[in-house]
């Protein structure tokens, strides 16, 4: 099928949001529902329209018991527009462009790479502790910066929707961090620069839950697994540590996400998530694997 049929085939389009592309039906009427029309059913999805319906057939007692026991819908932002992740990117590009100015670009690059030692005033005489976020607006070149937000807006255009702003944004930091807590414990000595502990962790997110909304995720995993050998191949010049720390704290925060998505659950997700950010940081007390 061309793309031009793709696009006038109605049925790859959700029937309440003809914009947003989707490959989910209802598991009643069978038209195609975007995330914000789904509503777990007991087997599959169901669509608003035949959710009313179905409300109007259930007696009082069916009312009561499915509003003390029903798990509210997967969240999802009724304004699709990524702008969290358009922010990210344009912080990230304004940082990259500031360190080509001359006088002040290796000012501003040598400022925010993460290099572990300087969060131990011992080792370093300095305490420097922002370089385990800031690692992710300063980019080696050109390529680096061009191919991680690239894959930041073809993530983000269809995570931050599904989870929100706020929680993709908290998803997007502790990656981060959860890169550079792994390059201090792997390989305490290398200075590193670039957002790719954070693209990981997206992926590790997309990748569980993907896996809990029953999507087809080979083609994920795949980019994911060929993206992280690369990383262990001598003359690719990437930090592998900041993959698998982000890869992994991304994952565990999607399985938050996946696990805690009712309302009733949202003061256990902020506390699961903290929990997350507090023992990030307490392996920061750890004394390094691998010093120098």
């Amino acid at each position: 099928m061309t793309t031009d049929d793709f696009r006038r085939n109605r049925d790859n389009f959700c029937y309440r949001h003809p914009d947003r592309q989707s490959f989910v039906l209802c598991q009643r009427c069978l038209r195609t529902i975007c995330p914000e029309c789904q509503t777990p059913g007991a087997v599959g999805v169901i669509c608003p329209e035949c959710l009313r319906d179905q409300q109007k057939q259930q007696s009082p007692a069916q009312r009561t018991a499915e509003r003390r026991w029903s798990r509210p819908r997967a969240v999802a932002v009724a304004d699709g527009r990524p702008v969290v992740t358009y922010a990210i990117i344009g912080i990230t590009a304004f940082a990259y462009l500031l360190g080509l100015i001359p006088g002040i670009g290796d000012d501003v690059r040598g400022s925010l790479l993460f290099w572990a030692p300087l969060l131990y005033p011992d080792l370093s005489g300095a305490f420097q502790p922002w370089r385990a976020l800031s690692v992710a607006l300063v980019h080696s070149g050109i390529w680096h910066v061009g191919l991680n937000m690239l894959a930041l807006w073809l993530i983000g255009r269809s995570l931050e929707p599904l989870l929100g702003r706020w929680r993709f944004l908290t998803l997007y930091v502790l990656s981060t961090l959860g890169g550079s807590v792994a390059v201090t414990l792997l390989s305490f000595g290398t200075q590193v620069v670039g957002a790719s502990g954070a693209i990981f962790g997206l992926f590790g997110a997309l990748l569980v839950i993907g896996r809990h909304l029953g999507a087809n995720i080979s083609g994920i995993a795949i980019v994911l697994g060929i993206n992280l050998i690369l990383g262990f191949i001598p003359g690719f010049n990437v930090s592998w540590q900041a993959h698998v720390g982000g890869l992994v704290t991304g994952a565990l925060v999607g399985l938050i996400f996946a696990r805690t998505r009712g309302v009733r659950q949202r003061g256990l997700q902020i506390g699961l998530l903290v929990a997350v950010g507090a023992v990030l940081v307490a392996l920061l007390f750890i004394p390094p694997l691998f010093w120098f």
